[in-house]
C-alpha cells in the first residue's frame, strides 16, 4: 500500500520530434491507504487479486523499448499509471457506455477478476472518479495534444498484457488467445499502423485482432473525431514474458521491448 500522496501518473520525455506516446495503463500494483479502506478484500486476497488483475512488468517493457529507440529522435514518450487498476482504471467509459459495468468492472471496480466483491455495495464512486480518474484523463488529453503540437499527430500504443487461461471476468474469454492480440478501432487505428505491429511481433509464434479484448485508448476529446490521433493496443499473453499470476519476468521481456522499439522506430 502506499500514501495518498503517491503520483498517480507519470509523463516520461521522448524527442521533441517524436508522435508515438507508449500509455501503460495496468501496469502498478500500488493501492493508496485511503483507497484500501474502501476494499472489502482482507490483505491475502487482495494480493492474489492484484497478481490476477495486474499487467506486470509493462512499464518496464515500455521503458526498455523506449530505451532502444534507434536514434535520439525516435525515442517515444511513455504515460504510466503509477497506481492500480483496482484504484480507478482509466481506459473505461466513466459513463454506460462501458460494457464492463455488467460484471462490476467500470471505471471504478465493485468486484474482482473472479466476480466476488470488492467494494462494498453502494459505494459512492465519485471521490474516486474526481479525485482519480478526471485528473489521469486530463493529463493524457493534454500529453495527446502536446505530441499534435508539436509533429502534426499523436500515435498511442496501449502496451498491454493478459492471462493464459481466461479470468471468469472476461466477456468475451471464449476466443482465440494468440501470443500477441492486437485491439483496434475502426476509426484510430489504420491499416497500415496494424500492419507494422503485425511485423514487429511476428517472432512470437501468433498475433490475432480484438479477441479476447479489443479496442484501443483514445482521449475522449478526439475519441471518433480527430483522425491526427491513431491508436493501437498491443495486449501480450503473459506466458511469452512472466511466471504467471504475478511471478517475475523472463527473457522473453527482452524479445519484446526490442519487437516494441523496432515498432516506434516506424511510426
Amino acid at each position: 500500500m502506499s500514501p495518498a500522496s503517491q503520483p498517480s501518473f507519470r509523463l516520461h520525455p521522448g524527442s521533441p520530434d517524436s508522435p508515438v506516446l507508449l500509455h501503460v495503463p495496468h501496469g502498478s500494483r500500488t493501492v493508496p491507504d485511503d483507497v484500501r479502506g474502501g476494499i472489502v478484500l482482507d490483505d491475502s486476497a487482495l494480493e492474489r487479486e492484484l497478481d490476477h488483475i495486474t499487467d506486470a512488468h509493462t512499464a518496464e517493457l515500455a521503458a526498455r523499448a523506449a530505451d532502444s529507440a534507434v536514434c535520439a529522435a525516435a525515442r517515444p514518450w511513455c504515460f504510466v499509471n503509477s497506481l492500480s487498476r483496482l484504484v480507478v482504471d482509466p481506459e473505461r467509459f466513466p459513463d454506460d457506455r462501458e460494457e464492463m459495468r455488467a460484471v462490476g468492472m467500470g471505471a471504478v471496480y465493485t468486484h474482482t477478476t473472479h466476480r466476488a466483491p470488492l467494494r462494498a455495495p453502494h459505494i459512492d464512486q465519485v471521490p474516486l472518479l474526481e479525485r482519480y480518474f478526471h485528473p489521469y484523463a486530463q493529463a493524457m488529453t493534454e500529453a495527446v495534444d502536446a505530441r499534435i503540437a508539436a509533429t502534426g499527430r499523436a500515435v498511442v500504443v496501449d502496451v498491454h498484457s493478459y492471462p493464459t487461461a481466461p479470468l471468469p471476468y472476461e466477456l468475451h474469454g471464449t476466443g482465440p488467445r494468440p501470443a500477441i492480440c492486437l485491439g483496434t478501432d475502426p476509426l484510430h487505428t489504420p491499416p497500415e499502423l496494424r500492419a507494422l505491429a503485425e511485423e514487429a511481433f511476428a517472432g512470437f509464434g501468433s498475433t490475432g485482432l480484438d479477441s479476447p479484448f479489443a479496442g484501443t485508448y483514445v482521449p475522449l476529446k478526439h475519441y471518433g473525431t480527430d483522425r491526427r490521433v491513431t491508436a493501437l493496443m498491443i495486449e501480450i499473453r503473459r506466458d511469452t514474458y512472466m511466471t504467471e499470476p504475478g511471478g517475475p519476468a523472463g527473457p522473453g521481456l527482452d524479445a519484446l521491448a526490442g519487437a516494441l522499439a523496432e515498432l516506434v522506430s516506424r511510426l
